[in-house]
C-alpha cells in the first residue's frame, strides 16, 4: 500500500491507460467502418458487428480474468492478456475479410479486458468506497479523453493512410502499456494461492458476488445506463457520417466534442463527493439522462431534430453518465476487498454484456435513420432510472 502511495500519479496514470485500452480500441476506428466495408465489398452493418463482438469478448474475458487476479495477483494475468492483445492486433493487420475480422475482434477483447478488471480491482485494493469513488472519476478522465482522441487519431491515420495503420498503432500502444506496467506499475496483491480455480469454486465466487444486493443493484444500474454510450458508439459512425454527411475529420471532432462531456462531469464528480454520496450523485444524473434520452425521442417524434440539437442532446446525455459511471461502480464494488478481482471481473461482465445486447439492436433495427441509435439511448436510461428509483427505496448501503 505505501508503495503505490509513494508515486501515485505514476501509478493512478499507468492504471488509467490500461482501463482505457479497451476504450480506445473501440473508438479509434469507428471513422473507418465505411472504409471497411468498401474493401471488404460489405456492409457497415456487417462492420458493426466486428464491434459487437468485441464487446462480448470483454464480457466473457472478463469473468476468466477474475478469478486469476484474485489467486495469482494483480500483474502476472494482466500481462499475460496484454500479451494476447498485442498478438491479435498484428492478426487485425492480416485479415481479408469481415468474418475474420469479427473474430479477431473478439480475441482482440479478451486480450483487453484484463486491463479494465485490473485497474478497478486495483483500486479497491487500496481505497475506501469514497475516495475509491473520486479515484474511479481519475480513472474516467483518462477514459473519457480516448473518445476525444481516438476518432481523432482514427480519422488522421485515414486520411493520409489506410484503416490497417488504425490497428498498428493500437498495437504501439500495448507494446508501451506492456512494457509501463511491467517495470513500473507496483503489485497491489499478491494473491490467495488456496483461491480455487475449478468451476464449482468459481461458481460459488461469483454467485456470492452476484447475490449481495448492493453489487446486484448498483451494478445493473450502472450497467444499464452505460448500454445507452455503447447504442451510441454503434450507431454514430452511419448517423454522422452517412445519415448527416460529415467527413471522417468532422465526424472525429463531433465525437470529441460530446466525449468531452464526460472529462467534464468526472472532474465534478469529485468535487460534488466532497458533499454529497455516491447514491445521491448517481441518482440525480440518472434522472439527468432521462431526461435528456426522452428529449431525444421527441425531437424526432415532432422532426425538430436538427445535427446542431442531437449533437448538444449527445453531449448532455454522456454527461450525465460522467456521474453514473464512476459512483455506481464504486457502490458495487464497496462490499468485497479479498474478492476484488471476481467482483470487479462480474460487474465488467454484466456492464460489457449488456452494451453487447444495446449495439446488436442498434445494428439489428438499423433503417437508414436515426431512430435506433436514439431510441436504445432512451430506453436504456429510462430503465435505469426506474431500477435507480426502485433500490433506493429497498436497498440499503454503506458509505
Amino acid at each position: 500500500m505505501h508503495k503505490l502511495r509513494s508515486n501515485r500519479t505514476l501509478t493512478l496514470f499507468i492504471l488509467g491507460l490500461l482501463a482505457a485500452l479497451g476504450p480506445f480500441s473501440i473508438d479509434m476506428y469507428l471513422p473507418a467502418f465505411h472504409t471497411i466495408a468498401n474493401d471488404f465489398s460489405t456492409t457497415v452493418e456487417n462492420v458493426q458487428l466486428s464491434l459487437t463482438s468485441f464487446f462480448v469478448g470483454i464480457a466473457i474475458g472478463q469473468l476468466i480474468y477474475g478469478p486469476l487476479l484474485d489467486k495469482y495477483g494483480r500483474k502476472k494475468p494482466l500481462l499475460v492478456g496484454l500479451g494476447i492483445y498485442i498478438g491479435t492486433t498484428l492478426l487485425c493487420l492480416l485479415t481479408r475479410d469481415i468474418e475474420h475480422l469479427i473474430f479477431l475482434r473478439f480475441l482482440q477483447a479478451l486480450g483487453s479486458c484484463a486491463g479494465m478488471v485490473a485497474s478497478r480491482a486495483m483500486v479497491q485494493d487500496y481505497y475506501e468506497p469514497r475516495e475509491s469513488a473520486r479515484v474511479f472519476s481519475l480513472l474516467m478522465l483518462v477514459i473519457a479523453i480516448s473518445p476525444i482522441l481516438a476518432p481523432s487519431v482514427g480519422a488522421f491515420l485515414l486520411s493520409h493512410l489506410d484503416w490497417h495503420y488504425i490497428f498498428l498503432t493500437l498495437c504501439i500502444i500495448a507494446v508501451l502499456i506492456f512494457l509501463s506496467t511491467y517495470f513500473f506499475l507496483p503489485e497491489s496483491y499478491v494473491g490467495d494461492r488456496a483461491f480455487s480455480l475449478k468451476p464449482k469454486a468459481i461458481t460459488a465466487k461469483y454467485w456470492e458476488v452476484f447475490t449481495n444486493k448492493t453489487f446486484l443493484s448498483y451494478c445493473f444500474i450502472g450497467s444499464i445506463a452505460s448500454a445507452g454510450m455503447y447504442g451510441y458508439l454503434a450507431g454514430s459512425s452511419f448517423v454522422m457520417q452517412q445519415f448527416y454527411g460529415l467527413t471522417q475529420r468532422e465526424y472525429g471532432l463531433a465525437f470529441a466534442f460530446v466525449a468531452s462531456a464526460m472529462v467534464i462531469a468526472t472532474q465534478l464528480n469529485r468535487r460534488l463527493l466532497k458533499k454529497w454520496n455516491s447514491a445521491q450523485i448517481s441518482k440525480v444524473a440518472n434522472i439527468w439522462q432521462s431526461i435528456v434520452g426522452v428529449a431525444m425521442v421527441l425531437g424526432l417524434a415532432t422532426n425538430t431534430m436538427t445535427f446542431s440539437i442531437m449533437l448538444g442532446l449527445i453531449f448532455l446525455y454522456l454527461f450525465g453518465h460522467g456521474f453514473i459511471f464512476p459512483n455506481t461502480s464504486a457502490i458495487a464494488l464497496s462490499p468485497f476487498k479479498a474478492l476484488a478481482g471476481s467482483a470487479s471481473a462480474l460487474l465488467g461482465c454484466i456492464q460489457m454484456g449488456i452494451g453487447a445486447l444495446t449495439s446488436g439492436l442498434v445494428s439489428y433495427f438499423h433503417n437508414d435513420t436515426v431512430y435506433p441509435m436514439l431510441s436504445v439511448m432512451c430506453g436504456c436510461a429510462v430503465v435505469s432510472l426506474f431500477l435507480h428509483l426502485y433500490v433506493s427505496n429497498n436497498v440499503e448501503i454503506n458509505l
